[in-house]
């Protein structure tokens, strides 16, 4: 027999306590299905995007009053999404590197005016002045220089053997698309570079302090980052592509997730209770959350520290007049009301967390298929239910505007018709084939093999194709239709200057990830 204490028997008490978790189960079940007006949003785009899963949340004055989730881990599978489910979160990784960095402030480890090159001396641009004036808080706002997406090739696609001192070496070698400062173009890498300069300030890797300063004092526990055994956590979403409008899981983890060097920028897997724990952390934290990072470094986190161009759409859509990115997080008004927010994206995987800090509620969601206007569209509704109510376009009406929209981009394209390519043979090519080195990216070579010439990249091989030949012109068709197609323009040898080969997207407009433009290649040798 237990002891009493308070007139309340240990029989009774555990009695008392099984009975409130009943009751707190029974609570999130209903939760699940209690908001008609959430549950047909989110059924109106899953029927229009036949999306393989999702997992939705909904916080409302400070509680989480909607969880929902559909779908499967793996198209077919039969392994349910459910609130525990981890998605690769991609970008809204950076909030968390920004907050790690914010921790260091606070404990008085770093600052932000801080020179980037007290903490990595070995830390170069293509400019010296930019170099030798780029700041901590400069990695942070996309208005380094560098050209929209420079470098990430030497992030994606995935895995590859880019590490991040190999990173930081190549930003030398990226030449600027813009002057310092002067605007915003959204780059990658130097997230990468502020996860090392965490790592040089806090006296450990980045994926030690992640866990121990962020994950950790929050509560994230299934959160992930570093590399961790996929079948012992468990539980794992898989991206997708549609194929003939069937769902197909592309770029399956292996039993071991390896450690990636775009973590810092993209490389995070949370699941929806713990996106909702930190999303609450940023609407009604606690006195310990306030103890774990200050008001103060809260607030400059979410100020608006570089303008971003507001788009047509935007203004039409949500009456925007503003727009601006802080540390990891976007800012813009919407109908009048403060949002603070941020989307993910990699390659089968799309998420985004959306918070209006005046009302103390938004949301998070995470897709695990193809997902772009998805995104937009479920964005777009669950925003306008808080912030004009009375609005009655649905899902169904910003999916139609959207249809409209890329019919016209369409119409406009200068996407050319490649339905006439075919494969350049050896001797076609023959002038051209050989080894060829990037500054930054490293060599490729363009061989000869089965009768056809393939691309082949040292570093990165899963970029890996075959030369195609499209009238008088040259691309490289990629093995991965994920990938973006790319011309090659070869220009001869002249004045005891070696062949170059420059590359283009064969979709101008494709995504900026692809950032072949940046690629200046001479051919050092021969085929072997």
């Amino acid at each position: 027999m237990g002891q009493r204490r308070g007139g309340l028997g240990w029989g009774a008490f555990l009695l008392a306590f099984l009975l409130l978790l009943v009751t707190l189960g029974a609570t999130a079940q209903t939760l699940k299905s209690a908001n008609p007006t959430y549950d047909k949003i989110v059924d109106a785009v899953i029927a229009r995007y036949h999306l393989p899963g999702i997992a939705v949340g909904v916080i409302e004055n400070g509680q989480v009053v909607y969880v929902r989730t559909a779908g499967e881990t793996v198209a077919g599978s039969g392994q349910k999404i459910t609130p525990q489910t981890l998605f690769k979160i991609a970008s809204n990784s950076k909030a968390m590197t920004t907050a790690l960095l914010g921790r260091l402030v606070d404990q008085g480890k770093l600052h932000w005016d801080d020179p980037v090159t007290k903490y990595l001396p070995q830390f170069r641009m293509h400019d010296p002045w930019v170099t030798a004036n780029m700041r901590v808080a400069d990695l942070l706002t996309h208005s380094s220089g560098l050209p929209e997406g420079g470098g990430d090739l030497m992030l994606w696609p995935e895995p590859n053997a880019f590490t991040r001192a190999d990173i930081i070496h190549g930003l030398a070698f990226i030449k600027p698309g813009y002057s310092f400062r002067s605007q915003y173009q959204y780059d990658n890498l130097l997230y990468v570079v502020a996860g090392e300069v965490a790592a040089a300030a806090g006296g450990a890797p980045y994926e030690t302090l992640m866990r121990r300063e962020v994950f950790e004092p929050l509560g994230l526990s299934r959160c992930q980052v570093g590399a961790w055994n996929r079948d012992a956590v468990g539980n794992v979403a898989q991206p997708h592509r549609q194929d003939n409008g069937h769902n197909v899981a592309i770029d399956e983890d292996a039993a071991l997730i390896p450690a990636i060097s775009s973590a810092p920028a993209g490389g995070i897997r949370c699941d929806l209770d713990d996106m909702l724990s930190w999303a609450r952390n940023w609407l009604v934290p606690t006195p310990a959350q306030l103890a774990w990072l200050s008001p103060a470094q809260r607030q400059i986190l979410q100020a608006p520290h570089m303008l971003i161009p507001v788009s047509a759409q935007r203004r039409a859509w949500d009456h925007s007049h503003v727009m601006a990115y802080g540390y990891g997080w976007r800012m813009t008004d919407v109908d009048g009301a403060w949002n603070v927010w941020h989307t993910g994206t990699l390659n089968g995987m799309y998420s985004m967390l959306s918070l209006l800090p005046d009302r103390r509620s938004g949301f998070v969601f995470m897709i695990n298929g193809e997902a772009d206007s998805a995104r937009t569209v479920l964005g777009e509704v669950l925003t306008k239910h808080f912030t004009a109510p009375s609005d009655t376009h649905d899902v169904n009406w910003y999916a139609d505007a959207l249809d409209r929209a890329a019919k016209q981009h369409a119409a406009t394209s200068s996407m050319p018709d490649t339905s006439k390519q075919h494969p350049a043979t050896p001797s076609d090519l023959a002038t051209w084939t050989g080894i060829y080195r990037d500054p930054w990216f490293g060599e490729i070579s363009l061989c000869p093999s089965n009768n056809k010439v393939r691309f082949a990249a040292k570093k990165s091989p899963k970029l890996a194709g075959t030369v195609m030949r499209l009238g008088t012109r040259h691309l490289v068709h990629w093995d991965d239709s994920g990938d973006l197609d790319a011309w090659l323009d070869f220009h001869a040898a002249h004045d005891s200057q070696p062949i170059t080969l420059r590359m283009a997207k064969i979709d101008p407009k494709g995504d900026f990830s692809s950032d072949y433009e940046d690629l200046d290649f001479q051919r050092v040798g021969g085929c072997h």
